[in-house]
């Protein structure tokens, strides 16, 4: 029909190759009206790997927790780096404000009428929680102690990062402070289908300790499953097993010596119930300021948990049997584990470094943002991501240098405290989403992550659908950084090249299956600071990196070996990857900020609801619950005709403001004889320019140059002084060119309006059932998953975790009801 030809489709399962030609010009609208290319080349020239390799170096050479001195001076850094890259004058009082505070209020809620560049630093107060004393032992049936183990990572000889091994201990943040002794049973991954096969086998967990390997789902939600089932403490290890054929089974020599995992490091890490909402735990949909009122904290364990090494793990899975091996029986150990776990819970300043680029259409804005806040180093997590924003910095800065403008308003933020004692609990960007939510669904277009951006080979996107043309047009700009003669769009098939054994094989990741109109951009679930935007607000978002594969070096996450050497030596020899996803995410925000219609695909998300109600028909079937999708099915088709019809309005708009602009040239005979026309006349062409800036938003105090759009249609609507006469026709003519353009340039504002919140579409205010924070009831983390995205989660969890028709029929309803007044509101008035 005409609706699935207006949209053409990529085949299943096969690789995105290239943009629809229907859809090309939504990824590279700035070709439209303007010549975008020599603003484009100097943002990309900037980025170096040396450049990169320095920031690497200079954010990585000390522990950074958040909410500790070196994080404070971090924040300075970044500080520094905004206002040396964007104009800013530093003044004599650093500009620290308390959130809450009248100043950092009117930084932020000042941001639409901001003439120039400004940077800042914005302090929130969360409950985080630090190490104290922790032990692990095996206790004989006579009460003695066979076994201390040592919980800390251990010092090696050929990293200078080991030296900060004890530094920061080994221990899980927001963990449950106690002291617990009990049988060990090993639980597999801890996921809930692993709790809920022991239960059927007879197992009964109550009194003992759980002993579960890191993978398949969040950590927080393994010491939720424990807890749930009986048990009193946890215990999570990171094993070899996962690490595909880079073990040292295989024969590479554990790091630092080689590739693989070295069996003494410790993934530390949250354990907060992530699925039920982040932030900080004690101020839930409210921002932490310095006086909050503190509620009790519902998203954190009541047993306590550790992280353990694989040697520590082998001992202990040895005390259930000599020749343990993972078998999923709810055997016991024959000897007693004792767990402690002592932390300091305290209201802790974090610092959230802000920097605002104004641009000509002031109230229009685009947040790129990286957490700084590191575990220990950090050099992967989070510091490849920084150095990232760092190199965007500079280029935006070299812009700026230039007399270039953007078109809309460019917010950079540098969160803090996404991971230490709260990772991911999100805290920096949850709490700035809490604190300004009405600002943001008014005026931020797009929320843009980094976080990870180098632990690996594969090139990875995540992001809202609507992103999805632009950020595969934007990889396939982009060469790859290692081979000229591919882009790096083709560094998404990209694997390591370390595989197993001579003759052997190695294991290979299943790949994510691909839905009929899927582009192989993943959803995002939640896990990095896009989950307040998205999930709560209605922000379209997106994420990006190269991750890992299972013929990669091992990545010791949250690891004291997360470190520089780590990066230059295995995961980013010559640091072209570090460059590649600051040009990626560089020419991404350029493009977000610089066209006229903001590049947000509605149509590619409306059709791709129809692979999100397919997962939801097969769910129905797997798990035989009866269900009328019917309605569900006819508000996506609504939305999926309103949509089409709102990219045909754009492409209009766009057409009659190129054709209308044509029309607009210069004319020096034009303005003489329009001088010589009444003084009515006159001041309607004196008022051109004020007229231009206020269709863009532009304060008409203002003077606003340095965007080729805003410039081009300056130039061709200015009249120079000429001694001579022109034709009324002729001036007539103007005029109408000018009207019609001005009626464009509004039918594209409001067009703006309709597609930035587009997503808001999908927020309802009650919330999703037993997680009311998460809003959004298209995408969210899943319930037992944390990090990955579960799609229409109310009416899938209904099917899958309640196994509910009522409720799941109710979901339907609901979910009918929101698509169909987003496809009205979708509609041009």
């Amino acid at each position: 029909d005409e609706i699935s030809n207006y949209l053409k489709p990529h085949p299943p399962h096969a690789q995105y190759q290239q943009i629809s030609g229907e859809y090309q010009w939504l990824s590279q609208p700035t070709k439209w009206l303007f010549n975008a290319e020599p603003a484009e080349r100097a943002f990309l020239s900037v980025p170096t790997p040396d450049g990169a390799r320095q920031t690497s170096r200079d954010f990585s050479n000390v522990p950074h927790l958040a909410g500790s001195p070196a994080d404070f001076e971090q924040a300075k850094a970044i500080l520094k780096i905004f206002q040396e890259n964007f104009g800013v004058t530093p003044t004599d009082q650093l500009p620290l404000f308390d959130a809450g505070s009248v100043s950092s209020r009117q930084a932020t809620l000042s941001i639409p009428t901001q003439s120039s560049p400004q940077a800042w630093i914005d302090t929130y107060y969360p409950i985080l929680n630090t190490p104290l004393e922790r032990e692990l032992q095996v206790i004989g049936n006579d009460g003695k102690v066979i076994w201390n183990a040592d919980v800390e990572e251990v010092e090696v000889e050929g990293d200078e990062a080991g030296k900060f091994a004890k530094t920061i201990g080994a221990w899980h943040g927001l963990s449950k402070a106690g002291d617990v002794m009990g049988k060990l049973v090993y639980v597999n991954y801890g996921r809930k289908e692993d709790f809920e096969e022991l239960a059927t086998k007879g197992v009964d967990l109550k009194g003992t300790i759980a002993i579960a390997r890191y993978g398949g789902i969040f950590r927080g939600l393994k010491v939720k499953g424990a807890q749930e089932a009986g048990a009193i403490g946890c215990l999570i290890y990171s094993d070899p097993r996962d690490d595909g054929s880079v073990t040292m089974e295989n024969g590479y020599k554990p790091y630092p010596d080689g590739p693989a995992r070295h069996p003494d490091s410790v993934q530390r890490g949250s354990v907060q119930f992530l699925s039920m909402y982040p932030g900080d735990p004690s101020t839930p949909g409210y921002p932490s300021y310095p006086n909050a009122t503190r509620s009790s904290s519902l998203n954190i364990p009541s047993i306590p948990s550790l992280p353990i090494s694989w040697n520590n793990a082998k001992k202990l899975l040895q005390e259930i049997s000599p020749s343990f091996n993972f078998t999923l029986d709810g055997a016991m150990s024959s000897t007693s584990v004792r767990l402690k776990n002592d932390v300091d819970v305290k209201v802790t300043p974090i610092w959230n470094t802000m920097a605002v680029v104004p641009g000509h259409i002031p109230d229009e804005v685009v947040i790129l943002g990286c957490h700084r806040d590191a575990w220990v180093l950090g050099a992967g997590d989070p510091t490849s991501g920084t150095t990232a924003i760092v190199e965007i910095a500079k280029s935006v800065g070299t812009l700026l240098k230039k007399g270039w403008k953007p078109l809309r308003t460019l917010v950079i933020a540098s969160w803090d405290a996404e991971e230490a004692s709260a990772s991911p609990g999100l805290v920096g960007s949850t709490e700035f989403g809490e604190d300004f939510e009405d600002f943001i669904r008014e005026h931020v277009v797009a929320y843009l992550n980094v976080d990870v951006a180098t632990k690996g080979s594969k090139f990875s996107l995540g992001g809202s659908p609507s992103l999805a043309h632009l950020l595969i047009q934007a990889a396939t700009d982009l060469p790859h950084p290692t081979d000229a003669n591919r882009t790096l769009l083709d560094a998404r098939n990209d694997a390591g090249k370390l595989t197993g054994p001579a003759g052997g094989s190695h294991p290979k990741k299943p790949k994510r299956p691909l839905g009929q109109y899927d582009t192989g951009v993943r959803p995002l679930g939640s896990g990095s600071d896009y989950t307040v935007f998205l999930q709560r607000i209605g922000v379209a978002s997106s994420d990006e990196g190269f991750g890992g594969t299972l013929t990669d070096p091992v990545y010791h996450y949250h690891s004291v070996y997360d470190s520089h050497r780590w990066q230059e030596l295995y995961t980013d020899p010559g640091f072209h990857r570090h460059v590649a996803v600051a040009k990626h995410l560089g020419l991404v925000t350029l493009r977000m900020i610089n066209t006229p219609v903001i590049p947000l695909n509605t149509t590619q998300y409306a059709y791709e609801l129809d692979d999100y109600l397919a997962k939801v028909r097969n769910a129905t079937v797997t798990h035989s619950i009866p269900v009328d999708l019917v309605p569900l099915e006819r508000s996506i088709r609504s939305l999926q005709r309103s949509s089409v019809k709102l990219d045909r309005s754009r492409r209009r708009a766009l057409r009659k403001l190129e054709k209308a602009l044509k029309h607009l040239r210069p004319s020096q005979e034009l303005f003489f004889h329009a001088f010589e026309m009444s003084r009515c006349s006159k001041r309607r062409w004196s008022t051109l320019r004020t007229w231009i800036k206020r269709v863009f938003g532009v304060p008409t105090t203002v003077e606003a140059p340095g965007h080729a759009l805003y410039d081009e249609v300056s130039a061709r609507a200015s009249i120079e002084p000429y001694q001579g006469a022109a034709p009324d026709a002729d001036i007539s003519k103007h005029h109408k060119a000018l009207r019609r353009a001005e009626r464009a340039l509004s039918v594209i504002r409001n067009l703006n309006k309709k597609l930035s919140s587009f997503e808001r579409g999908f927020i309802s205010k009650e919330g999703i059932k037993d997680r009311e924070w998460y809003r959004n009831v298209v995408v969210a983390p899943g319930k037992w998953t944390g990090y990955g995205a579960t799609t229409f989660p109310a009416l899938t969890e209904a099917i899958v975790v309640e196994k509910n028709a009522t409720l799941a029929q109710e979901e339907v309803q609901r979910l009918s009801t929101l698509l169909r007044k987003l496809s009205k509101e979708l509609n041009l008035r």
